[in-house]
């Protein structure tokens, strides 16, 4: 019997495990955090040893092969004996696709991942079309494949997890932009992380497709050393050379494989980077056959996705949004560029390597403050206090509330987009958020 041994047990190590388990491996889950009572209830009931608050060697080390939770870096202490033993190491993805021939719709990108997610699975289940929603949102893949088997599988897919996936087939593959992001896991180097996302490409057949953001320059640059063997379906936003999603007059358009359009007003997801979700959502539905008028609704109704530009409420005349997802400097650009008032703008956290340069014009002509939170602002300190904008030094969202509510005048939007991850303060993005908003509703 082969051992499997899973670090790691959240949403995907957990399911990898149940998954193993069924398929008749030796089974061992190891976390060297504490396991959430969910998981580890999950774990029992199936017979599945684990451990916590530790990682045992002789019980890892003696594995046919590793299933690594996605958060875990390639240089945590464990990781780098594992690879000296030559003991293979893949991702919880890769695991489940050796047991399904489901349909596989994978989405990776810097940005806009999780809209375009949620959109196109919000899509196929308006269509009537048995879809699972997986990867870094929804429920474990594995889980559903080893219980809740669906004929599609719609997947939100991070540079970590594409960093061990190698046999693994996307039949529809999104890359929506590369940005720098992450670049602390990559050694500081952006080809490393450039060339994590290229890997949805891996494994694509001429019956597969691929569909692309046709202006991103680092896009157009990679593709140009791949030989790609799927049907390419680039998308931008104006019509183009190559484009074959686009808006023109106002007209949200899609040339293929079937003829598609709407009016752009009657689009759900508002502001330029929207626009570019809502076109890779649609063409996907489009290859996947749903009928037009069941995009166009879909597109029409969609309610969006908690913590991206998300509102809250609206006090003293001011507005308050989420916008917690915003964990890029890339993320927080598109965010200023969709308010069309002035903002009072919450930024800060885990700082992953950022360049802010992009964002200080539109700070400069969008923003009237900014309040800094997290557990050292030494950085936002020195690239922003320059501008001559009103500051305040925040460590808590307590403190940063109140800030904000000091400083924002009727009429303005304060904007909680930080560049940053969250794991400073906060247990993760969704805390961060959820403190936001509760504070927010209380004031």
């Amino acid at each position: 019997m082969k051992r499997i041994v899973i670090l790691g047990a959240g949403e995907s190590g957990a399911g990898a495990a149940v998954l193993a388990k069924k398929e008749g491996f030796d089974v061992f889950v190891s976390d060297m955090s504490k396991i959430a009572p969910r998981y580890k209830q999950m774990l029992d009931e199936r017979g599945i040893k684990w451990e916590e608050g530790q990682h045992t060697e002789s019980l890892i080390l003696n594995a046919d092969e590793i299933i690594k939770s996605p958060g875990i870096p390639d240089t945590a202490p464990m990781i780098v004996k594992v690879k000296e033993k030559g003991i293979n190491i893949i991702s919880e993805i890769e695991f489940a696709g050796r047991y399904t021939d489901s349909k596989m719709i994978c989405i990776t990108g810097s940005n806009g991942k999780t809209t375009t997610t949620s959109l196109i699975y919000h899509i196929f289940k308006n269509a009537g079309y048995d879809a699972g929603l997986a990867g870094n949102i929804g429920h474990s893949l594995a889980l559903q494949v080893a219980e809740e088997p669906h004929e599609y599988y719609i997947i939100e897919l991070s540079s970590f997890q594409l960093d061990n996936m190698y046999d693994f087939r996307a039949n529809i593959a999104i890359l929506l932009n590369i940005t720098p992001d992450h670049l602390d896991r990559y050694d500081f180097k952006m080809q490393n992380y450039v060339d994590a996302k290229m890997r949805i490409l891996q494994n694509q057949t001429a019956d597969d497709a691929f569909i692309f953001w046709n202006d991103d320059p680092i896009i157009k640059r990679e593709l140009e050393k791949y030989s790609i063997q799927a049907i390419q379906y680039p998308f931008s936003e104006l019509k183009e050379t190559g484009s074959i999603g686009y808006i023109e007059q106002g007209q949200y358009t899609i040339e293929k494989p079937q003829p598609f359009n709407m009016e752009q007003e009657q689009l759900s997801l508002t502001g330029r980077h929207n626009i570019y979700n809502s076109l890779a959502a649609g063409i996907a539905g489009n290859i996947a056959g749903i009928k037009k008028d069941i995009i166009r609704k879909s597109l029409s109704d969609f309610p969006g996705v908690e913590h991206r530009l998300e509102r809250v409420a609206t006090v003293r005349g001011v507005n308050y949004v989420n916008d917690s997802k915003a964990t890029n400097v890339d993320a927080c650009w598109y965010a200023l560029d969709s308010m069309k008032t002035r903002v009072v703008l919450i930024i800060g956290g885990k700082d992953k390597g950022n360049d802010y340069a992009p964002i200080i014009p539109l700070v400069k002509e969008k923003c009237s403050a900014l309040v800094y939170l997290g557990a050292d602002n030494t950085k936002l300190h020195q690239n922003f206090d320059q501008l001559g904008i009103a500051v305040r030094d925040t460590h808590s969202m307590k403190a940063c509330v109140e800030a904000c509510y000091e400083l924002a005048q009727p009429g303005e939007t304060v904007l909680l987009s930080p560049c940053c991850a969250s794991f400073d303060l906060f247990k993760n993005m969704e805390d961060r958020g959820e403190q936001f908003k509760e504070l927010v509703r209380n004031l």
